[in-house]
């Protein structure tokens, strides 16, 4: 029955019937719909279909309402081959116009690309079956293709033992007409065939990045690094584009969690910086809009009373509307500060918040705001976001934006602490600066290391990301890059410890042996020789990226079952940030008769990270300690360092 009254309409008689069988909420669901169906544009111009798209959510105070009318279109435009040419066309634009960009908005991208397809299709056929034929293979064979990469990239990044989600697509007809229309060449589109792989930190996209690249050649000069260089809207990932074993073309791109968060909500997200917003504050549709696609996202996989009930909840109803001092108004979620207020009219206007007035009376920065109130928010040029406000601000726009502050403010100080490491391992090594400090050698390290200047390689110092030796021994004409990388990381002093009794080498007799810093093996892991330039045998993990493409020097190597040797390695210990868990850490590990050498903590907005170094009898040792830690409820993660 609720199929047919959708279809069919509704009148004052059927809504009790309605009502009584289903509920009251999909009675006012179904009066919604039939609201809405009503409704046609008055003509083609824009001003039109944005008022038409005002009032289809206007109307719409569940979101749900919103799903079946696009569900709705999209079944129509299916069948929209047994309408006459010029219905075909009509309808065909009002959806493109009116029902697609709400698609986009509330993230519901399988019904959008779908709808665009149609609509491209029934507009400009022939523009349609001509892109249809540039294509090597149909949809299909290219999903298929498509498939066998993801599971190839999933086994390579088990295998590795990273954490990650993954996501595919095939470019829609329409995207690819999108980039023709605006001046790219066919040849020139790279990213028919896409993948992102959201990892948990941002050593793990590096390390992804390296694995991958390993297995499939990628692309010269379409790697893009834009975690190290984000772009001027804090958008941050790793770009490559790979062959693939088919032949075929693959675009894939690493980041964080935390980075596809901010690239999808964020001052990032693709509905904003696509359509090339200009106003200063969002109006009420677009807030409105928002507000749906979170409910869709915070509510994924739940059962359907709970989805209705967080409906309920989070609807108009829980919203409130203040205004500025010309009388503009804002709507915003209950509980919402002055500050929220700032960042929703402009983020430059939040970053310079100081003060506010409520009614023309002075109020704190969280204090809450109601309906009905006038806020008029004082700034000054030298005023600067403060971490403490993450800490009541209720609107994801203002929590992102403060956190892109500060990620930035971040990136500058990085750039300054590895200039400053630079610079004194230059004095240490009485190296002139102007010896390496001259466009030649920028140039070089740039290339090399594919990063954009000076500046950009202070900022992989101070990330750790490379260490000021090893940029400094790139100046070393006569050394590949990978043997310098893997020299400067296996032995950082000019004096190792040499290993030779603690571990069998086949093959060789009196040698050096010493243990590879980058992966730190230690007595119970899988081993294997890296035979290097000078510096005898360095041991590493057998699953270390720094040697998957170095076979041909590798040597067997196992560890000497009658040694005592203890062996340093490091552990990422992941915490909240309630207090500093420095001393329970260091009793954790006296009670196990640990050896503590070193600890090194960093701060992030909603946690600690210890480094610590411990001396450790074998890898038994080091589980059983580990599992200590997993059980602390402080305790986020556990994970060796091995980079």
């Amino acid at each position: 029955m609720l199929h047919e009254v959708i279809n069919n309409g509704v009148n004052k008689t059927t809504i009790p019937e309605i009502s009584e069988k289903f509920g009251k909420d999909v009675a006012t669901i179904v009066e919604c719909i039939s609201k809405i169906n009503k409704l046609e544009l008055a003509d083609d111009t824009e001003n039109s279909a944005m008022y038409l798209r005002k009032v289809l959510v206007g109307l719409a105070t569940d979101v749900r309402v919103l799903f079946i009318k696009l569900a709705d279109r999209l079944h129509n435009m299916r069948t929209n081959y047994a309408l006459d040419p010029e219905k075909q066309k009509q309808k065909a634009y009002e959806t493109q116009a009116v029902l697609i960009p709400i698609a986009h908005r509330l993230g519901i991208n399988a019904i959008k690309s779908e709808l665009e397809d149609l609509c491209l299709y029934y507009t400009k056929r022939d523009v349609y079956e001509d892109i249809l034929a540039k294509l090597n293979d149909s949809k299909d064979a290219l999903k298929e293709s498509l498939d066998a990469m993801q599971d190839s990239i999933i086994n390579i990044l088990t295998e590795a033992g990273l954490k990650f989600k993954i996501k595919s697509r095939v470019k829609s007809v329409h995207s690819i007409y999108h980039k023709l229309s605006m001046g790219k060449k066919w040849s020139d589109i790279y990213d028919i065939l896409a993948l992102r792989v959201i990892l948990e930190k941002v050593e793990d996209c590096y390390l992804a990045l390296g694995l991958v690249h390993a297995k499939y050649r990628p692309i010269p000069k379409r790697f893009k690094d834009y975690i190290a260089m984000p772009k001027a809207n804090m958008y941050q990932s790793l770009h490559t584009t790979v062959f693939g074993s088919d032949g075929n073309l693959f675009e894939i791109q690493f980041r964080t969690f935390e980075m596809d968060e901010f690239a999808e909500k964020g001052m990032a997200s693709h509905w904003s910086y696509k359509e090339h917003g200009t106003k200063k504050g969002q109006n009420l549709m677009e807030q409105k809009l928002e507000l749906f696609r979170n409910i869709i996202e915070t509510n994924e996989g739940v059962d359907d009373v709970t989805l209705a009930k967080d409906i309920r909840s989070d609807m108009l109803a829980e919203m409130i509307y203040v205004f500025t001092p010309k009388g503009d108004v804002m709507e915003l979620p209950i509980g919402s500060t002055p500050v929220d207020f700032a960042y929703r009219i402009h983020s430059g206007v939040g970053d310079k918040i100081v003060g506010a007035q409520v009614n023309d009376v002075m109020v704190p920065l969280d204090y809450e705001l109601h309906t009905n109130d006038i806020v008029k928010i004082k700034t000054s040029s030298n005023a600067t976001p403060n971490k403490d406000w993450l800490n009541f601000v209720k609107t994801t726009q203002a929590k992102n934006k403060i956190k892109s502050y500060f990620n930035k403010l971040d990136r500058n100080s990085m750039i300054e602490k590895g200039k400053s490491i630079f610079e004194n391992e230059l004095r240490k090594r009485k190296i002139p600066f102007a010896s390496i400090l001259n466009d030649e050698f920028i140039k070089k390290v740039c290339e090399e290391l594919k990063l954009k200047d000076l500046e950009d390689i202070y900022l992989s110092i101070g990330t750790l990301r490379y260490t000021a030796g090893f940029i400094i021994s790139l100046n070393e004409e006569d050394k590949d890059i990978s043997d310098v990388l893997l020299e400067k990381l296996n032995h950082p002093t000019s004096n190792p410890k040499n290993y030779k009794k603690d571990i069998i080498v086949d093959g060789f007799g009196d040698i050096l042996v010493n243990i590879a810093k980058c992966c730190q093996p230690i007595k119970g892991d899988n081993i294997v020789g890296f035979v290097t330039i000078g510096q005898g045998i360095t041991i590493h993990k057998s699953d270390c990226p720094n040697i998957l493409d170095k076979k041909a020097r590798l040597v067997k190597a196992s560890w000497n079952k009658n040694s005592d040797t203890v062996f340093y390695t490091d552990l990422n210990i992941e915490t909240d940030n309630n207090k500093n868990y420095l001393a329970d850490l260091v009793a954790l590990f006296t009670k196990r008769n640990a050896y503590v050498e070193a600890i090194n903590t960093k701060e992030y907005l909603t946690s600690y990270v210890y480094i610590v170094t411990l001396k450790i009898k074998d890898k038994g040792e080091l589980e059983k300690i580990i599992r200590d830690l997993e059980n602390q409820k402080y305790v986020r993660e556990v994970k060796r360092n091995t980079n």
